[in-house]
């Protein structure tokens, strides 16, 4: 192991972040010199290892903070730690989170290395490339000389609200602990082929190449033009088209990957990422579980639904208020029987867009834009089946549309505590015979993912420009929640 590192106590949140980057670049550094000496006949009589950073907290006093924040305090006196991997993809996020925590509870933070030893695979450089021939230089497996990822501690029992502490230790400082986080980062960039580095904090989600289209070619118009506010865009591959370019910077992938990703990023993260997760709720679940990780301020649905009432027409908007969850793939992390509340600040966000671009407000917006219950089903050919019993509870439920997607995502924002929202629009009328013919469909497309694209745009940049204090709500915080958010 590298050498002890001693506990150190912070007053200052960059000084605290600093520190756990220098103990995680060593601690890092260690794993992989250790895997290259063995590659080249090093000793394989010994194990290596070496442990996470670590920060953590105590707390005396049951004095109360400010109520409106809903993260940054502690709930009750006591000892609060997390694990750390990556502060410096994390570094603005960090030194927020132990600012407010400072600020609120007037203490110092203690930096430390943990007792939980980072995995090999963990320890690599982002890109890094094994040589097979290397490896099977080691004689003895992997498993008996270097700490792998282990399963039985990477799970969302924080988030989940069921987390138990053992007594005498610490109380969870932040919702993810690294190694859960090691574990998305890596997924994340296996599933949209660009690095966690380029997503921005306000995320829209997709399930159809044509809003991909439009944004790629609205993102490289920005480009062009150089004064958008935007510095980058990034697509699959981590190909770079910056800011007063038209060129981008390296190659595309020969083949997508299974929910590409798009980035039109600003400093300190600010801008919008556009995933396209394609069909259905395991693909919504499995994406949102990843870069929830990152801590993004909001996710918005924007998508292509089913409309359920004879009064809605092609193209109309529905502004998702509630939700029906008939996906099934979230069930045994968040029962059924929990509300998913619509956040106002969103929501608020959402129909302003859509006013703005549109043209139309008050009374007259509701002939294009509906607000109600979103049901999202996990059959996409649920027509095929007897309708009685779909077709009543959509009914009873006051549901006005239908998906595959959008109630995951939602539920996952509530249960991760991201802010969320959908906005669908009706693409055709499966119980009242109203489907697309081809030229139809094509024409409708063209016009009307664009201006979808450009609400959903707007309604993100209104966002960016509110206080982060104010669009984190209290409704997702339950009774003892972490203090980072």
């Amino acid at each position: 192991m590298p050498e002890p590192f001693g506990k150190q106590d912070f007053h200052d949140a960059r000084k605290a972040v600093a520190a756990l980057q220098t103990l995680y670049d060593r601690n890092t550094k260690f794993l992989r010199d250790s895997f290259s000496a063995l590659a080249a006949g090093g000793d394989e009589s010994k194990r290596y290892r070496a442990f996470y950073p670590q920060i953590g907290v105590t707390t005396t006093s049951f004095s109360q903070v400010d109520s409106r924040q809903a993260y940054g305090h502690m709930p009750t006196p006591g000892h609060f730690a997390t694990t750390i991997t990556q502060p410096q993809l994390f570094e603005n996020y960090l030194i927020e989170q132990l600012r407010l925590i400072m600020r609120n509870h007037g203490v110092t933070v203690t930096v430390s290395e943990s007792t939980t030893p980072i995995p090999l695979h963990f320890a690599f450089l982002e890109g890094t490339y094994v040589d097979g021939a290397a490896a099977e230089r080691i004689k003895r497996p992997i498993r008996d000389l270097f700490d792998v990822p282990d399963l039985d501690g990477t799970d969302d029992q924080i988030a989940n609200g069921t987390f138990e502490v053992a007594f005498g230790e610490p109380r969870p400082l932040a919702p993810f602990t690294a190694q859960r986080i090691d574990y998305s980062l890596h997924r994340m960039t296996h599933y949209t082929a660009t690095s966690p580095q380029h997503f921005q904090n306000f995320v829209l989600f997709t399930n159809y190449q044509f809003y991909i289209d439009e944004f790629v070619a609205r993102a490289r118009e920005l480009m062009a033009n150089g004064d958008s506010g935007y510095v980058e865009f990034v697509e699959p591959g981590n190909v770079v088209t910056r800011n007063g370019e038209t060129v981008p910077e390296g190659t595309l992938p020969h083949r997508l990957p299974q929910m590409p990703a798009y980035h039109l990023k600003k400093p300190g993260h600010g801008g919008i990422s556009m995933v396209n997760i394609g069909v259905g709720p395991s693909n919504a679940k499995t994406i949102t579980d990843h870069i929830a990780v990152l801590r993004p301020h909001a996710w918005v649905m924007l998508g292509h639904c089913a409309g359920l009432r004879n009064t809605q027409a092609l193209g109309d908007y529905v502004l998702a208020h509630a939700y029906v969850r008939e996906d099934h793939v979230l069930d045994d992390d968040l029962p059924v029987w929990v509300p998913i509340p619509p956040l106002a600040e969103i929501q608020v966000a959402l129909q302003e867009a859509v006013a703005e671009v549109t043209g139309l407000s008050g009374y007259d917006l509701k002939r294009i834009m509906r607000t109600g219950t979103v049901a999202t089903i996990d059959n996409r050919n649920w027509e095929l089946r007897d309708q009685r019993g779909p077709v009543q509870r959509l009914s009873q439920s006051r549901a006005i549309a239908l998906d595959m997607e959008s109630a995951t995502i939602a539920a996952n924002g509530f249960r991760f505590r991201v802010p969320y929202g959908t906005l669908l629009c009706v693409s055709d009328k499966p119980l009242h015979g109203e489907l697309k013919l081809p030229g139809m469909a094509t024409e409708f497309y063209k016009r009307q993912v664009a201006q979808h694209l450009t609400i959903g745009i707007k309604a993100m940049e209104k966002l960016a420009e509110m206080p982060m204090e104010r669009l984190h709500s209290r409704k997702l915080r339950s009774f003892s929640e972490t203090a980072f958010q």
